[in-house]
């Protein structure tokens, strides 16, 4: 080979031919550094067949600089790079960016320098500033490099070097691919009902016959999906094959990694944004070089370079985090079941509420469908009431109706756990001035700020834009005239301390979860009892497992039904029924009580009615009906711009253009719910087609018609989840 394609990641460009030089061995898929004026890149050799470029004279082609040593990409991996570009409408380059997720790991074996606490940093010649006290506090049993210790404690590298000269850090040489323990899959053998070890057994035999097999794992709440999947896992591991589980929160790893090193021996390895680089790079390169044997990771984890993938499971598959909303729009359960087709192995969709698409493959015959139909044990359902909260009114500034406070008081009396769910971060969706009615808007977005009582400010749970509460109206001066509006969990816990003041409350949300260290520390509290009342967003709806957990209590179950969610129903339904099942896991029964003023709207009622298929019939055919999918195909088309005159224009020329075709319908443009988000001004278009229509060839025809000014963008959808 003389000649190659490279694909590169500046997406202005596209891709560039270069000459082989001589002594160098290239083939597809390998990763290679190559020159573009005075600067070197890195990029991926491609099959030109495969890949159109600008026709250039060999005499003009430059030679490459280096090939990396790394393996190069398998086949399989690059045809589901060029099939997640084609499906999602997404530039090529910025799929395969995602492969090569840590630049340091392209380089080859290295060792570095970490630095941790010596243990002489009591000594009285330390010369302890504030700065340098914060960082000692903040660093207790930490290694890591000086960049990252910087922001683990939050002050300057600066000051840790100074701390280093005197003596209070240490260096420490660290072998970045150190091998990680390996998993024993005979490590432990777990008791599985007949209905586990059928499904198991299902499941393992696809494992040793290496071919394409998608699996729906139905189980209810506390069925035993895990150790039943980890069968299948271990049947990986005996072929010596390696294994991909998504999780959808980096908050359930931890509750995950006890149950894998009990059934294994040890710990999988990591895959998540909360990552060291250094733990990035030791990750990514046993992955490449087949050394990983079990990874465990978010979404992101799908598109890395296995060696020998042998099967992907997909657990709470469900869950509307698996799609990405912004960069590459992918949802990765799908993508997961395409993987796993051009490797040709089993996939596992695990889930106690399965997305309806999910439950129309299986019910075509597509998907192979495993229900595990009761609780693992004999732990029984938990037992489902409504509280009409038009009838029964919680007290003045309250939200906790009567009968979720008795139930709470009578879960303290028999030492047993409790479980407040609401949907909401903060303490108050709005805040506002009684003065004047002035409201807290973010300056970047068409939002209210949410006031964080907890950390005294008010944020963008959009943007992220933050500030502190001020001392007076800012619209007309009037000084301690801010009244929170409605309810967040944080507000719900302080009710909970103010009716249970011996009570021991712990807060779960992103907020005070946001660490893998902090999600350990609360499962070890629940877990030994040290907790009685848990207040917490849909982070606590699924993957914990704490056996003296006996009452629920939904504050607000109509809160999803709210806005424009195509889906609301069915994420509703989800998410109440994921929360419900964390009652009665162990011998105690237990009971959930859903508030709402809305008793007799269907999904609530299936819900009081403990009737899953009732409800998934009756939404399947709503969706059937509206040509929603899984019967129909979605997709969005977003336009934004910094100015809003320009976003209007450029979606009405769009417009203006529609195909105009039998089996598809396009409706907008229209402002977007979330008018303006992140500084940007949004006019949305939504496309409703038929399951036979060729959506994304439509829309890339319709789309390359228009050349829109440099402030301008226009983002593609495909089967959108959010619809702000």
């Amino acid at each position: 080979m003389t000649r190659i394609r490279l694909l590169q990641f500046n997406l202005a460009l596209g891709p560039l031919d270069y000459r082989v030089p001589e002594g160098m061995e290239v083939q597809p898929g390998n990763t290679v550094v190559a020159p573009l004026g005075p600067r070197q890149i890195i990029g991926i050799v491609w099959e030109p067949d495969r890949l159109p470029a600008a026709d250039v004279p060999e005499a003009k082609l430059r030679p490459l600089l280096a090939k990396l040593p790394v393996p190069p990409l398998q086949p399989q991996l690059m045809r589901l790079i060029e099939w997640t570009a084609d499906y999602y409408c997404a530039p090529l380059a910025a799929v395969a960016r995602m492969v090569l997720a840590s630049g340091g790991a392209l380089r080859g074996p290295a060792t570095t320098t970490e630095y941790r606490l010596s243990g002489h940093e009591a000594q009285s010649s330390l010369r302890l500033t504030p700065q340098r006290r914060l960082a000692l506090d903040a660093l207790q049993g930490e290694q890591a490099t000086m960049r990252e210790l910087a922001a683990l404690a939050g002050v300057s590298e600066g000051v840790l070097r100074g701390l280093a000269n005197a003596g209070a850090l240490e260096p420490v040489q660290v072998d970045i691919d150190r091998p990680y323990p390996p998993a024993d899959p005979d490590h432990h053998q777990p008791t599985l009902s007949d209905g586990q070890q059928e499904a198991a057994a299902t499941m393992a035999q696809a494992v040793d016959a290496q071919r394409f097999a998608p699996f729906l794992l139905d189980g209810v709440t506390g069925s035993g999906k895990t150790e039943t999947y980890f069968e299948a896992v271990a049947a990986a591991l005996r072929a010596g094959r390696q294994t991909l589980v998504l999780l959808p929160e980096i908050a359930l790893t931890e509750a995950f990694l006890t149950r894998f090193a009990k059934r294994f021996g040890t710990a999988p390895v990591l895959w998540h944004s909360s990552l060291k680089s250094t733990e990035r790079r030791r990750a990514w390169r046993a992955i490449a070089e087949g050394r990983a044997q079990v990874v465990v990771g978010a979404r992101s984890a799908l598109f890395l370079p296995y060696a020998d993938l042998g099967l992907i499971v997909v657990d709470e598959a469900h869950e509307v985090s698996f799609k990405q909303d912004d960069g590459v729009r992918y949802n990765a359960r799908d993508v997961a079941v395409m993987r796993a087709r051009f490797e040709q192995i089993p996939v596992v969709l695990a889930s106690a509420t399965p997305a309806l698409e999910s439950l129309q493959m299986a019910e075509s015959g597509t998907y192979t469908r495993l229900v595990l139909p009761s609780r693992f044990g004999g732990a029984t359902l938990p037992a489902i009431r409504i509280v009409n909260l038009t009838e029964e009114k919680p007290g003045a500034g309250r939200w906790l109706a009567q009968p979720i406070v008795a139930g709470i008081t009578e879960r303290l009396q028999r030492g047993e756990q409790s479980l407040l769910f609401l949907n909401r971060r903060g303490y108050a969706p709005l805040t506002l001035c009684r003065n004047c009615g002035y409201r807290f808007k973010c300056p970047n977005c068409s939002a209210w700020l949410v006031e964080h009582r907890l950390s005294r400010r008010l944020a963008c749970h959009h943007c992220g834009h933050e500030t502190t509460p001020p001392p007076a109206c800012p619209e007309c001066g009037e000084p301690d005239c801010m009244v929170a509006c409605g309810p967040g969990v944080e507000r719900i816990a302080d009710e909970v301390a103010e009716l249970f003041p011996d009570a021991r409350t712990a807060l779960v949300t992103s907020d005070t979860l946001n660490t893998p260290d902090k999600a350990a520390a609360f499962i070890a509290e629940a877990e030994a009892g040290a907790v009685d009342v848990i207040v917490g967003t849909q982070l606590i709806t699924k993957g914990f497992h704490f056996p003296d957990l006996t009452l629920v209590g939904v504050v607000d179950a109509d809160l999803g039904l709210e806005g424009g969610d195509l889906r609301a129903a069915e994420r509703t339904y989800q998410q109440v029924a994921q929360v419900a099942g964390r009652a009665g896991r162990g011998t105690k029964p237990g009971e959930v009580l859903i508030q709402t003023r809305h008793p007799d709207a269907p999904v609530i009622a299936a819900l009081a009615a403990g009737d899953r298929d009732a409800f998934y019939a009756a939404e399947t055919e709503a969706r059937r009906d509206a040509g929603a999918p899984p019967f129909g195909r979605w997709a969005a088309i977003i336009v934004s711009s910094e100015d809003e005159a320009e976003a209007r224009e450029a979606a009405n020329r769009l417009g203006a253009t529609r195909p105009e075709l039998p089996d598809v319908e396009v409706l907008g443009p229209a402002p977007a719910p979330m008018a303006l988000l992140r500084g940007r001004y949004r006019y949305r278009l939504l496309l409703n087609a038929r399951r036979t229509a060729q959506v994304q060839a439509v829309i890339r025809d319709w789309l390359a018609e228009h050349r829109h000014s440099q402030g301008v963008r226009v983002s593609v959808d495909i089967d959108p989840y959010s619809f702000v």
